[in-house]
């Protein structure tokens, strides 16, 4: 022990540690709600023949900085970057998953047989100012098709993300399209961009004339309203593109529209990785604020290229659990809470090796149950365990009374229907009735 330690011990003033700013707790019932979520995810996910992938949490720094692009905001302020301790490399906590994915793709050769459909749940990091739905740390789901070039797998995508929608109860959620065509239309819009910034220099913020040469598209995204009349009147992307893309484009929106999937084309719409040509689209809602954005995506055909593999196309999108279920709680959708089927109450404590016997096999047949512990003054009365009993929101109380041991059973008595029916049930034929106490019945 350190002397400052010895020093807080004696003194009485042992520190009080706290968590990390922007990096948040998630505790119970409240965990229950991103468990749920996850769970209609992988079933959902499991439909449309996409499978998990799990990259690691810390990455090596040039992947994001040559994936997503040195002039980013996320490369440039919002990376959690530093050195290993034991061979100095430098690494970085991901900011996204779209990059580790694709490096995972080429490091072990996951396209060698064709196209893979994978899908990946877990935390993201990003240095930036906390606000509601926006966080340092933050959990994303995302969906990437990896090896697919056609345009029916860019819609593929977006309906997967309806579908999610429409399981999970959101219908507050529009869906805004661009497309951003490929490098070379690109390139012939960027210097349109900045031909027409150049003339209207006096209306830029200082954000936007540091962007002006080295990533103009990026002003399209600007927040400041007094750049939005001048920004509305720049040149569009539309207008640059060749056959080719044009033809992709418009099959995507005709396969939406054949789906039933109302959606918008904006324009001004770009993404905040370099990494992205042709289709781009955004999910928002005005339930949030200005973080309105619920999910995000759209192609990275040359994203492989970019990071040492062999090329090949790529499409996906990301949406964040926190805002998510923010809008759950906005439009009053709450997430199914764990069910707990039992609570187990025991008198005395010689009753114990029994209850404990009985509840193994009990959890082992399905059944979900809470049992009441002791404290250092004993089990505590009936009525304070029925009381707790009943705040668990079990569905049922199981009565390991002495009498009823003495018959080698137990009572089961009801605590959700208004009669409060109570039975005994035998110890010695338990799978027989233990269905009985299961919610899904």
């Amino acid at each position: 022990m350190s002397e400052l330690s010895v020093e807080k011990k004696v003194s009485g003033k042992i520190e009080k540690l706290t968590g990390v700013k922007g990096m948040n707790d998630v505790l119970p019932p409240q965990s229950a709600g991103v468990e749920w979520l996850e769970a209609k995810v992988r079933a959902l996910m499991s439909r449309f023949a996409y499978r998990n992938i799990r990259t690691p949490i810390v990455e090596r720094t040039p992947l994001f900085i040559r994936g997503l692009g040195e002039v980013t905001d996320i490369v440039e302020k919002e990376m959690y970057s530093f050195r290993d301790s034991l061979n100095d490399d430098p690494l970085t906590l991901r900011p996204e998953c779209t990059a580790g994915v694709v490096r995972a793709a080429i490091e072990h050769s996951m396209l060698y047989d064709g196209g893979k459909r994978l899908y990946y749940i877990g935390p993201m990091f990003r240095h930036e100012r906390p606000q509601r739905g926006r966080y340092r740390q933050f959990d994303q789901i995302g969906a990437e098709a990896l090896g697919f070039s056609g345009p029916e797998v860019d819609a593929e995508l977006i309906l997967l993300a309806v579908a999610l929608w429409k399981e999970l109860g959101l219908n507050d959620v529009r869906l805004e399209l661009n497309t951003l065509g490929q490098p070379e239309e690109r390139l012939l819009h960027r210097k349109a961009l900045i031909t027409y910034f150049e003339a209207h220099a006096e209306l830029l913020d200082e954000d936007a004339k540091r962007r002006l040469y080295t990533n103009p598209l990026r002003i399209l995204d600007t927040k400041n309203p007094a750049m939005r009349e001048m920004v509305e009147a720049a040149p569009r992307t539309l207008d640059y593109l060749g056959e080719a893309s044009l033809a992709h484009f418009n099959a995507l929106k005709s396969i939406l529209e054949a789906n039933g999937v109302a959606f918008t084309v904006n324009p001004r719409l770009v993404r905040g990785m370099d990494y992205y040509n042709l289709s781009v689209f955004e999910f928002t809602t005005d339930r949030l604020g200005s973080q309105g954005t619920v999910c995000a995506g759209g192609r990275y055909d040359y994203l492989f290229e970019q990071l040492g593999g062999k090329p090949a196309p790529a499409v996906g999108w990301a949406l964040g659990v926190d805002r998510v279920l923010e809008l759950l709680k906005e439009q009053n959708l709450v997430a199914d809470p764990v069910s707990l089927d039992a609570y187990a109450i025991v008198p005395e404590a010689q009753a114990l090796p029994v209850a404990l016997r009985t509840l193994q096999t009990l959890r082992e047949l399905g059944v979900s149950i809470q049992m009441h512990t002791s404290t250092a003054e004993g089990m505590g009365s009936i009525k304070s365990q029925f009381k707790r009993a009943d705040s668990s929101g079990a569905r049922f109380a199981l009565i390991f009374g002495a009498e009823e041991l003495t018959n080698n059973q137990l009572a089961v008595k009801s605590l959700r229907d208004g009669d409060g029916q109570q039975i005994t049930q035998s110890l010695a034929d338990i799978a027989a009735w233990a269905v009985t106490l299961q919610s899904k019945n």
